[in-house]
This record gives structure tokens, sequence and C-alpha cells, in this order.
């Protein structure tokens, strides 16, 4: 004991003490949760067990279940594609944005910084106004398209089994593109200015100078930006809970939403909790490739 208490004193052991503070409150409060999570997920549980960790065991029959149900593909699908268009649009349209403001124009800053209202607001105040905006009656969305000749009719987004998803996909979108604009803004002040010189002298053009300078030296960057894309992607539940609620007939129903459906809708817990392990595999393997991805930023 004295030696504990001398190791704490002389500083020696005051960083191992400073640390396992943070990591007790964070196995506490998220740690515990998870494994009481992945545990329910191969037993049989109902109101009357939820409060217990002792309950029968059924191995891997939830997830049979859960695969076997006619919904759970089409709901797979439907993340899927929620995933991959609202990481794909973000990054677009974030770094286009990062490389207009990146000429550094008067104002570009203050401009910038009006994106970040987005990203600052909370998910069910964005899906308030993206329901005014996406409303098939007096939208604006809808306005903007009739006046501009693309249709000549209303598009009821969020009652229509063809667009709700992808009204909670362009809602997702702006929501996530100042985050991806100011990251990607980061790594392209990372760049030195003499590159571009000396590939400018050499003779080569703008794309060539975006294709072997930009990129190669963002890929950093983008792998982080992608992974933690996947990750916010995967929690994002305040716009389907907003706009759509997962209708209709679980035309814009995603994984997250509908773990949360069946556990406090439905009161299937067990089934709630196997799809919630299923998609902890895969926010591990976004946090994999983020860790990778920053490594040698951490080392330099």
């Amino acid at each position: 004991m004295r030696k504990i208490l001398t190791s704490l004193t002389d500083g020696r052991g005051f960083d191992i003490g400073l640390v396992s503070l943070p990591l007790g409150f964070l196995f506490l409060m998220s740690g515990l949760p998870l494994i009481y999570n992945v545990l329910m997920s191969f037993q049989e549980v109902d109101m009357f067990s939820l409060g217990s960790f002792i309950r029968p065991f059924v191995g891997f029959k939830n997830y049979e279940t859960l695969f076997s149900q006619r919904e759970t593909w089409p709901i797979l699908g439907n993340t899927a594609l929620f995933v991959v268009a609202s990481i794909l649009g973000q990054f677009v349209i974030g770094f286009s944005l990062a490389l207009f403001f990146w000429v550094n124009f008067p104002g570009a800053s203050w401009l910038r910084g009006l994106f970040l209202v987005s990203w600052v607001m909370p998910g069910l105040v964005v899906g308030a106004i993206w329901n005014w905006i996406l409303s098939g009656d007096f939208g604006v969305l809808n306005y903007m398209l009739r006046e501009t000749g693309i249709i000549s009719s209303n598009i009821f987004w969020r009652s229509d089994p063809d667009f709700s998803l992808w009204a909670v996909i362009i809602a997702n979108v702006w929501l996530g593109t100042s985050f991806n604009m100011i990251l990607l803004s980061v790594g392209l002040s990372g760049i030195p200015k003499d590159l571009y010189e000396a590939a400018e002298l050499d003779g080569a053009n703008v794309w060539q100078r975006f294709w072997t300078i930009t990129l190669p030296m963002m890929r950093s960057t983008i792998g982080a930006i992608i992974s933690l894309g996947l990750i916010f992607t995967l929690q994002q539940f305040d716009l389907f809970a907003a706009i759509t609620s997962g209708g209709p007939n679980n035309s814009s129903n995603v994984t997250q939403y509908w773990a949360w459906d069946l556990s406090f809708r439905q009161y299937d817990f067990a089934q709630g909790a196997t799809i919630s392990v299923i998609m902890i595999v895969f926010v591990m393997f976004a946090s994999i490739v983020y860790v990778r991805s920053t490594r040698h930023e951490v080392r330099g």
C-alpha cells in the first residue's frame, strides 16, 4: 500500500491514476450497456425479465428469426442506400465548398461560418424544418422544382414510397455537409503551396494538380471523413423520427430506427438488441478505418 501511495505522490503513477478515472467512467456508462445489449441478443427477453441478466439462453435464434423476416432485407437495403447516398452527397458537396472557400476571397471566413448553422442545430429541429420544406402541398422544394420546370405536379416526399427515403437523405446531406467542409478545409490548408507552384511551372493544369497533388495529399483526411460519416450516419435517428417515422410501409425504415421501434413500440427487446449488435459491427469497422487513417498524423 505504501508503494502505491509513494508512486502517486512522486509522479510515477499519477498518470495511471489520472487515466483510470475516465476509463472507469467510460466502462460504467458505455461498456456495461454494450455488454448488456450483446448478452440480450442471445437471450429470450420480455418486459418482466428486462432488468435481469439471468434469462433463458437461446443462442443464435434471435439472429435466425431476424433474417427470416420478410421486412429485414428491404430495411437493410434502405440502410445501405441511406448510408452510401448520404456519405457521397455530404462528401461531394462538402469537398466542393472546401475548394470554393480555399480561394480565400474577401468575406470567405464569414460565409464559411454560416454553413456551420446546420451542424450545430439539433436533429429534431432540422427534421421539423425539412418537414416544411418537403411538404407536398406548400413545400419550398416542390415550389422551386415546379418553377424551374423540373416537375409538373407536386411530389409528396414524406408519404410517397418512392421518395420517402430520399426525403430523409436530402435532409441528412444538408445536415452533414458543413462538417465535411470544415474537415476538408483543414486538410487542404495543410498542403504546401510549393507543390502547386512547382506543378504549375511544369505545365500541369488545374485538373492534373487536383488528381496528382490534392487527392493524394488528402488521402488520410478523406479516409477519416468517410469513416466518421459512416459512424454518424448509422447513428442518425432524429430525422427519421421527425420526417417519415420509417413509413409508409417501411419504405424509409432503416436499422437504427427499426431497432428503436422493435424495442420501445413493439417491446421486442431481443430483436431490437440483435439489430443493434449488427450495427455495432459496422461501427467498429468504421472506427478501425478511422484510427488507421489518422495513425500517421498522431505519430507525426
